[in-house]
């Protein structure tokens, strides 16, 4: 009999239910197979392959302690267990883009086939099979507040031989991005807690204190180095520890057990209906955009002629990651200044970010494109963001170094500043304010009438949070009807 622990996005020991469940049925072979074609996806990257390699190192070092040695195999999944011919195969649900989606569904029928006992343990607060919202967040929340499992002691394994593992991405140069692995994600949760998080509340909207102040944890939870529920109730006990104390640290904790809620609320979306990463949520909109790829690739290299959008772009180039108000503002440019079509810029935002969750990503590319039906639109002013919140412009003069004899004043309006025909940065591709106007005309547009209403109203009912006048999640949907929810970001923690 061979018991297979099949790793995917869980590259951890600790609080990880299938260990636990795979351990109490015998001696245990874990696997992590490194599939081409999963990287071939047009949504993967070099950089998520990077972190992926070391988070798996990471993993193997971890496993080695309690006497488990990791199988690494290439191939399709369905071929190597073929090879490996398991009596039962472990593993963590996941809700991921939708070629695992379509993968794990062969890897069931093989299973079927083959008599195979394939069983997969929930490992988050995102529960399958949901009609619709009403009694998610209590669900949700008795998950999380459940005992962490602990890594099991030694335990009986079973030794397989690995194979040579090839670059399966491209190389991309990423200078500044996080490295991989559990070790790395537990420095990054002490030091959050203790010493950068203190004013999370009031910086993480800013490009210049978001990259300190935030847990940057994001890359770690997408790869499952570290569980939510690990790090909301380390943060419930700091929390505890903290309490009555009048620092900045109250307010900011809330404020984060808020978002790791939010994650799960977001990946819960694309649990429900995987088709969201490929169709408008809201069929009113389809056809409405197109793809312009002078306009897409300008966008993409930082090279719009507005500083403050392409100061992010390039930061996030370079360090695969940025915080949250950035990353919004980036896609509703795309979608609402540009005109583009959601579904290339999304993918190249997928590629760019090393914390790359699609049940975060798709969600929140949608919602800020307006094409959700439900959620309130949204247009950011990129001059406006640039000003507020780069104040002093030290952002926008390390990434767009071109711009270094403007004055502050016109900093993120280079174009009416006299010397601008002497600058080697582009002129503006669009009118911000012109671009915006007829953006606004277009979605609200469609928003009419009741045809638009009725399919609306389907989409809160699948979608959207059950909330109380303060905010707070609620589960009983006879108490308050469902409302669209009006919060911005991408919830990258």
């Amino acid at each position: 009999m061979t018991i297979i622990l099949w790793f995917k996005r869980d590259l951890r020991t600790a609080d990880h239910p299938a260990l636990r469940v795979a351990a109490g049925l015998g001696p245990v072979l874990p696997l992590y197979v490194w599939e081409p074609d999963l990287w071939a996806q047009p949504d993967m990257s070099g950089r998520q392959f990077d972190f992926a390699a070391e988070a798996v190192a990471d993993l193997r070092t971890h496993l080695d302690a309690i006497g488990l040695t990791l199988c690494e195999r290439v191939g399709d999944v369905v071929d190597v267990l073929n090879g490996l011919q398991p009596s039962h195969l472990i593993s963590h649900e996941e809700t991921g883009n939708g070629w695992t989606f379509a993968r794990d569904k062969r890897v069931a029928t093989w299973a079927r086939g083959q008599g195979v006992s394939w069983r997969e343990i929930p490992q988050s607060g995102v529960v399958r099979r949901m009609a619709r919202r009403d009694g998610w967040a209590a669900q949700r929340n008795v998950f999380v507040e459940r005992d962490i499992v602990p890594p099991p002691g030694r335990i009986a394994g079973v030794v397989a031989p690995s194979d040579d593992i090839p670059r399966l991405a491209p190389q991309d140069h990423c200078p500044n991005r996080q490295r991989g692995g559990r070790s790395v994600a537990l420095r990054h949760l002490d030091s959050f807690l203790h010493v950068r998080g203190q004013h999370y509340r009031r910086e993480m909207s800013s490009p210049l204190g978001g990259e300190r102040a935030c847990s940057r944890l994001s890359p770690y939870l997408a790869f499952g180095c570290v569980s939510v529920r690990e790090i909301a109730q380390a943060t419930a006990e700091r929390q505890r520890d903290i309490q009555g104390t009048r620092d900045g640290w109250g307010g900011s904790l809330r404020s984060y057990q808020a978002r790791l809620a939010w994650r799960d609320h977001f990946t819960q979306k694309l649990e429900d209906e995987p088709q969201l990463e490929f169709r408008n949520l809201h069929s009113a909109y389809n056809g409405m955009r197109a793809d312009d790829v002078a306009r897409r690739t300008a966008w993409e290299d930082g090279a719009t002629g507005l500083p403050f959008v392409d100061a992010c772009m390039r930061y996030l180039r370079a360090s695969g990651w940025m915080n949250f108000r950035m990353r919004s503002m980036l896609m509703a440019v795309a979608s609402y200044h540009l005109w583009l079509d959601w579904r290339q810029t999304g993918l190249h935002l997928a590629r760019q970010f090393t914390d790359y969750e699609p049940g975060i990503h798709w969600p929140q590319v949608q919602m800020q494109s307006g094409t959700t039906g439900m959620n309130t639109v949204r247009i950011y002013n990129p001059i406006k963001q640039g000003y507020d919140q780069d104040l002093k412009g030290a952002f926008t003069r390390k990434w767009v170094p071109e711009l270094d004899a403007v004055p502050q004043a016109l900093l993120q309006e280079p174009w009416r500043w006299d010397g601008a025909r002497a600058l080697s940065y582009p002129a503006p591709i669009i009118d911000v304010k012109a671009a915006a106007a007829y953006a606004r005309v277009q979605i609200h547009g469609v928003r009419k009438g009741q045809a638009f209403r009725h399919e609306a109203a389907g989409v809160i009912d699948k979608h959207a949070s059950r909330k109380d006048p303060q905010g707070r999640f609620v589960n009983d949907r006879a108490r308050r009807k469902p409302k669209p929810d009006p919060r911005q970001g991408s919830f990258d923690l």
